[in-house]
């Protein structure tokens, strides 16, 4: 059973990492920085997992150049690493946190579980089932617009556990300004201590 497959041609290559779930149909996944993931049926064969990638390499090849072009010109945020930072740093940055939390969860009329700040490679933040919130640090170092972006579409998952039309109303609703500050963010390059 594949779980990583290379494929080359024109004079590139790519490794795909290869995720068996119980999904119907394939999925590719580019993310930042030129990883390739395809997610795939858990009873597709080896065989028809490389005549899929074969047959789309061209648009493989193409999303990992533009994903890496795209790295290149994200903008890096001038903040220590989490671990350089002082004890005292740390409670303001996380009193930050709690206070956004508290202030847009009392707004929205919703509960969350624990709040953590920390160094996430590849999100902003993220909402668990149970209410649990993460949040990137360098959210701290930018505009507090943005932190309070992330904080209300962390919040309306509450309500929608997914970017349906009624999740991105709800953001909207609390948040009008969202997409500008959706975009700055798609142009800052996150990073992991």
């Amino acid at each position: 059973m594949i779980i990583q497959y290379k494929i080359s041609g024109e004079g590139k290559e790519a490794l795909i990492q290869v995720i068996r779930s119980a999904r119907k149909s394939i999925g590719l996944e580019v993310r930042a920085g030129g990883e390739v993931f395809a997610r795939i049926p858990g009873r597709l064969s080896d065989r028809e997992l490389k005549k899929f990638l074969e047959e789309h390499k061209g648009w493989i090849f193409d999303k990992v150049r533009l994903s890496k072009e795209r790295e290149e010109k994200r903008k890096a945020v001038d903040a220590p690493r989490l671990g350089e930072m002082t004890a005292a740093q740390t409670v303001r940055m996380k009193e930050r946190f709690l206070e956004r939390v508290r202030h847009y969860s009392g707004l929205m009329g919703v509960a969350v579980g624990r709040v953590t700040v920390r160094s996430q490679k590849s999100r902003w933040g993220s909402c668990s089932a149970k209410g649990n919130l993460n949040f990137n640090y360098l959210l701290y170092f930018l505009p507090e617009e943005l932190l309070d972006y992330v904080v209300v579409h962390e919040l309306a998952h509450r309500r929608h556990m997914n970017h349906s039309g009624e999740f991105w109303a709800e953001v909207g609703r609390y948040f009008p300004d969202y997409k500008k500050c959706r975009r700055e963010l798609k142009e800052i390059k996150l990073r992991s201590d």
